[in-house]
């Protein structure tokens, strides 16, 4: 089965997680993506394990997750042969994808108008901080911050016992939720330059990602002046069928019944609690709501009397949405996960075996498929080779500090 991106060359010039993340979905789309990438050390996230930050001898996986699937080719931009090759090979590309900020793309020689002097039809995508306008539009940002933080993400979460504003509950969170908008919008450029003939020049900040992740809220603070997400007593929602109950076993279910009518007669029963069918304070949604907190109150019984084994069974084939709140363990044996190959399994370079998760689309029914991260400029050589660069050149070019 044939992916949608087959035969889409993109070149990267980026490093650490959001921008390759974008790179790496659309690897999984089919994309042959060539990492430029530093000889003196490559990626940053490279050195995480000499870092300490990630144990020796075990996977990377700050770099397998977002880096499977590329070819890596390291050159030098900063001298001119280094900038001539990848100037060479953007000419072959149909992206320029990078996240480097434009003064420093200036200062390299590969902005925009000297990428477009070499390949006028190439789409331009850059992942940004803050966006490509504005007093802090050639300001650098990491998601802890310009997503985090200024993007008011961080708001809708309530602070810790100290009153601190919490920490991202993830490592790149709004990383990889840019990196997706970014491939999306790749994609969407491709069929417009296919339709029209007119490159586009992207930009997606992990500003703009971290307000639209959290639009409901953002466009409410100026209509009913919200500062935050409104919280209280879980007993006075106004829907029961809709909340977080707690089983014998302290594990959690989330019970999402918008139309609860129409599932109340069955959920009571599972419950064992006919009184919330008999009993006219319950039997139908308008009651639930005057009388929530004794509602939920029964509901609470219900489900503490039994482990969540026992309500996996008993729920098994409710047609209602109920989920539990799984770990980040059990995901690898949730049936649905495995069934769909949501965790595709590889081994990285040094043959540890490690499962990498898919990004989320799939065409056609296929499954995404996964291949390794490349070493650091493992692919030079061929990727010169294939811009018709002969042996003589490449291993002068080394020589003179040009590649790796």
């Amino acid at each position: 089965m044939s992916r949608p991106l087959e035969g889409v060359r993109v070149v990267e010039v980026a490093s650490w997680m959001f921008v390759p993340s974008g790179g790496s979905v659309l690897v999984d789309w089919g994309a042959d993506v060539i990492k430029v990438e530093n000889p003196a050390g490559g990626d940053p996230q490279r050195g995480l394990i000499t870092s300490g930050l990630i144990p020796a001898g075990t996977v990377n996986f700050m770099v397998e997750q977002p880096n499977r699937g590329k070819r890596s080719v390291a050159l030098n931009i900063a001298h001119p042969e280094g900038r001539e090759a990848l100037l060479k090979l953007v000419e072959t590309a149909d992206v320029f994808l990078t996240n480097y900020l434009e003064p420093v793309r200036r200062r390299l020689g590969i902005d925009n108008d000297a990428i477009r002097a070499r390949n006028p039809s190439i789409v331009i995508a850059r992942g940004t901080g803050q966006g490509p306008a504005g007093p802090d539009a050639e300001r650098g940002g990491f998601d802890g911050a310009s997503f985090w933080a200024r993007g008011a993400v961080a708001a809708v979460f309530p602070p810790d016992a100290a009153g601190w504003p919490q920490g991202q509950p993830s490592p790149a969170f709004g990383d990889v939720m840019g990196g997706m908008a970014l491939a999306g919008a790749i994609a969407a450029a491709l069929l417009k330059r296919e339709r029209t003939g007119e490159p586009s020049v992207i930009d997606v900040s992990l500003l703009a990602t971290a307000m639209w992740q959290v639009s409901p809220l953002v466009v409410a603070a100026k209509l009913f002046g919200l500062t935050s997400l409104p919280r209280g007593d879980r007993r006075k929602n106004p829907n029961p069928g809709v909340g977080v109950f707690r089983t014998a076993d302290d594990r959690y279910i989330s019970l999402i019944l918008l139309q609860s009518d129409r599932y109340w007669d069955d959920f009571a029963a599972r419950l064992e609690r006919p009184i919330l069918v008999d009993d006219e304070r319950f039997n139908t949604s308008e009651a639930r709501s005057k009388n929530g907190p004794e509602c939920i109150d029964i509901i609470d019984e219900a489900f503490a009397g039994r482990t969540l084994d026992e309500w996996k069974e008993r729920l098994a084939d409710f047609e209602g949405v109920w989920t539990p709140f799984q770990t980040l363990a059990e995901l690898y044996d949730d049936p649905q996960v495995v069934a769909n190959n949501y965790l595709p399994a590889m081994e990285d370079g040094a043959g540890n075996p490690v499962q990498l998760v898919a990004s989320p689309a799939q065409f056609d029914e296929a499954p995404v498929e996964v291949e390794r991260a490349p070493e650091l400029g493992e692919h030079t050589e061929l990727v010169l080779a294939e811009l018709g660069i002969d042996w003589d050149e490449i291993a002068a070019l080394k020589s003179r500090g040009a590649i790796l």
